[in-house]
């Protein structure tokens, strides 16, 4: 099942306490890409200046990443830096450089409009309506936001709510979006405006699925070793995706483990700077941790009456 991406290339310079990096490759497409490729492969939309490394491009399409959506053209690549409070729950945002991506409009090659299941990352909703209207029938579509949006373009991204099946966005956000400080009537606030679910990215205290009967929370995984949660929340959102265009299901319980596949593959992205934590999971690897996830919250409910 075509599993597509719409989102930011970039190079990302970030800074925490345990350390920084550089031009690292980054945006949301690349971490949801990596994320997404160690389950099924995915098509990537989005745009690169001249100054991207093409050694990046390259590493990417050797883990099942379908390039033909880049586009390469003159000029530079958006570029973006930033640094961590200690604790990695606040950061700053110290350099913003669009490049090429300010006039980046998404053109989806013919083979990827077929696309069964479609994230759209936190671009402009202008952009992100025009992507559905290149794709032909797809069976779910998810898409992310960011504050700037929800203040400047609300009336368009309320009109794209109409028109996707989830919406994935954080605690924050879900609050500024609703005006609600209570996450679980935001999560609500959301579904009234036309998504069938809500995936609450809420960081270290794990995410939850609300859809209009049920709540599920998927915690974070415990590590002892946290050194950059940038794109953490897209390589959710490609394990989550990805597990769902793998199995091509769609029902409650398997949306339920998809949440744990997506929590499992944010846990492996913060591990290391970047994307580095995930260059070198493979399938084994995930299951691993998807296992101990299950570890992490198994319970029996003691039946026999021996508690009060």
């Amino acid at each position: 099942m075509g599993l597509l991406v719409v989102g930011s290339i970039a190079l990302d310079s970030v800074a925490t306490p345990f350390g920084e990096t550089a031009d690292a490759p980054g945006g949301s497409a690349v971490f949801f890409s990596a994320a997404g490729a160690i389950l099924h492969p995915v098509q990537i939309v989005g745009v690169v200046g001249s100054d991207y490394p093409q050694g990046v491009l390259q590493a990417l399409e050797a883990r099942g990443v379908d390039l033909a959506g880049v586009e390469r053209v003159p000029g530079e690549s958006f570029r973006w830096k930033a640094k961590y409070s200690y604790d990695l729950s606040s950061r700053e945002t110290l350099e913003t450089r669009l490049g090429v991506f300010a006039q980046f409009r998404p053109k989806l090659p013919d083979k990827f409009r077929d696309a069964r299941y479609v994230f759209l990352g936190n671009i402009d909703p202008d952009l992100q309506l025009g992507v559905l209207d290149q794709v032909r029938r797809p069976t779910l579509v998810a898409c992310d936001t960011m504050n700037y949006w929800i203040h400047s373009k609300r009336d368009l991204l309320l009109e794209l709510l109409r028109h996707i099946d989830i919406l994935m966005i954080n605690d924050s956000e879900a609050r500024e979006l609703s005006g609600d400080w209570n996450i679980y009537r935001a999560a609500q606030w959301v579904l009234a405006r036309g998504p069938r679910m809500a995936v609450i990215k809420q960081g270290e205290h794990g995410a939850l699925l609300v859809n209009s009967e049920t709540t599920f929370k998927v915690p974070a995984y415990p590590l002892q070793e946290v050194f950059d949660p940038t794109g953490a929340g897209d390589a959710f959102a490609g394990g989550f995706m990805a597990y769902l265009a793998c199995t091509d299901d769609v029902s409650p319980a398997n949306l339920r483990r998809a949440m744990v596949y997506g929590a499992a593959m944010g846990s492996f992205a913060v591990e290391a700077f970047g994307i580095q934590g995930l260059e070198h999971v493979m399938a084994a690897d995930l299951r691993a941790r998807v296992r101990a996830f299950k570890e992490l919250v198994h319970f029996d409910v003691d039946e026999g009456g021996q508690t009060p």
